[in-house]
């Protein structure tokens, strides 16, 4: 899930509720329901309790859905014909889950940027790379130039970039690539410049109207008391990974040894912003909504991107003071997405405020799923590592499929704390018999 999502972006002209289907609400005797409603069963297991099944999610961020081409051909497989793909993140392309595919595959939570969708009317009419059909916002602006598709920003310039062969978006501006390091100038537009900042999911595009704060919070109610979904928002609220946005990912690395101190600046500035928009945020969702999202990427496939020295001196106590923020002022978990071989500094992520661990790349070295949950179960709920995304999931079979997501999803649920999902989003390539063997697995699986 990537960045600080702003004001800077074209305003959304529309706020219409994508219609989700109503849920009777369980009672409660105090006994383990064995007939809870989604909210209940999310809300079970982000509290380390068993629920009545395994709960499961689907697009709740942007990390956790599904790619739009494959979105495109598991419709076909499963001869779907209703409805539109609309492409709600279009730099990596990925699309809403309908309500037939809630439906199907009995997902628990939503993210409440669903309330922001809008009608087909707010859409454009787009051609996926692999040719099936789409739709894109019609407040962001996209042009094909030879063979490639662009982004353009408001100030007609190009912030991202799709090339020929290519399934997603890529970040083109770097606001302060080679500028000087302890100057941060206008630091709110300069992460509007940034791919991830600019292209937003629908729910920021009307930040800059007075009454912003207020239609969050009916939204953010009519969500909750019209359905039985847990649901989520996503806020961004990231230092390390908005700092490579803003300066690229080498350029920082560099300025974090060379000038630390220079750097601190910049996330004390971060900082500031966010607790800005915080104090708004909870105080509109506040009751309403289950689980606040941030990002912030720190692992690769193989190691942290920084060491975790470096990560305890510089981020923790920053990113420490934000997840207190939210504890403090609302009763909302704290989700945080990182990609990659985190463990190292998953303690730090604990004793900072952490509630939540995402995507859980169990492929990446030292993520086995049987040591983090011995080691860290206790104190830190797993949203994803079912099965993995990049090897297991395109490529294993239907059975493989299944089989791997009852052994990694039996070793995650124990004693609660464990939220189904894939690591990271469905992307193209995975075979729709291996998506539908996914979910039915999943809903096999009983407490």
């Amino acid at each position: 899930m990537r960045g600080l999502l702003t004001s800077h972006s074209p305003i959304m002209r529309c706020i219409q509720l994508l219609p989700l289907k109503k849920f009777k609400q369980s009672a409660s005797n105090g006994k383990k329901d064995r007939n809870m409603t989604s909210r209940q069963r999310i809300q079970a297991a982000i509290n380390h309790k068993e629920p009545d099944k395994l709960p499961i999610d689907c697009g709740s961020m942007r990390s956790t859905g599904i790619m739009a081409m494959p979105y495109n051909t598991l419709k076909k497989h499963l001869q779907i014909t209703e409805g539109s793909t609309k492409v709600y993140d279009a730099a990596q392309q990925l699309a809403i889950p309908e309500q037939w595919y809630l439906d199907r595959f009995k997902v628990d939570s939503v993210d409440l940027a669903r309330a922001y969708a809008g009608e087909d009317k707010d859409w454009s009419p787009w051609n996926l790379p692999d040719g099936s059909q789409a739709l894109l916002p019609k407040w962001l602006h996209f042009e094909q130039q030879g063979n490639d598709w662009v982004c353009i920003d408001s100030e007609n310039d190009i912030i991202g970039r799709m090339p020929e062969g290519i399934a997603y978006f890529t970040q083109t501006i770097w606001p302060y690539m080679g500028i000087e390091k302890s100057s941060f100038p206008d630091l709110g537009h300069a992460i509007g410049k940034t791919m991830w900042g600019y292209i937003s999911d629908p729910l920021w595009k009307n930040e800059g109207n007075p009454d912003f704060y207020q239609q969050l919070q009916e939204k953010a109610k009519e969500l909750k008391d019209t359905t039985d979904y847990a649901s989520m928002i996503g806020f961004g609220g990231s230092l390390f990974e908005m700092g490579q946005f803003l300066y690229r990912t080498d350029e920082l690395l560099m300025n974090l040894l060379l000038t630390p101190h220079e750097m601190g600046l910049l996330f004390d500035n971060l900082v500031e912003l966010h607790l800005e928009k915080l104090e708004k945020v909870l105080g509109a969702i506040n009751g309403h909504v289950d689980v606040i999202q941030f990002g912030d990427d720190f692992g690769t496939q193989s190691s942290l991107m920084i060491n975790p020295e470096t990560y305890r001196e510089i981020i923790y106590p920053r990113q420490k003071k934000l997840f207190s923020y939210v504890h403090e002022h609302s009763d909302l978990k704290v989700f945080l997405h990182s990609c990659g071989s985190i463990k190292p500094i998953i303690p730090d992520l604990i004793d900072a405020g952490v509630d939540i661990i995402n995507p859980v790349q169990i492929g990446a070295d030292g993520m086995d799923p049987v040591d983090l949950k011995r080691e860290f179960g206790k104190d830190i709920v797993f949203w994803g590592g079912a099965i993995d995304t990049q090897h297991r999931l395109p490529k294993a079979t239907p059975q493989e499929v299944r089989d791997d997501v009852k052994k990694n999803s039996e070793i995650l649920m124990k004693d609660g704390g464990f939220v189904f999902n894939q690591v990271h989003n469905i992307v193209d390539g995975v075979p729709p018999e291996n998506i539908v063997a996914m979910y039915e697995a999943a809903n096999e699986i009983t407490y």
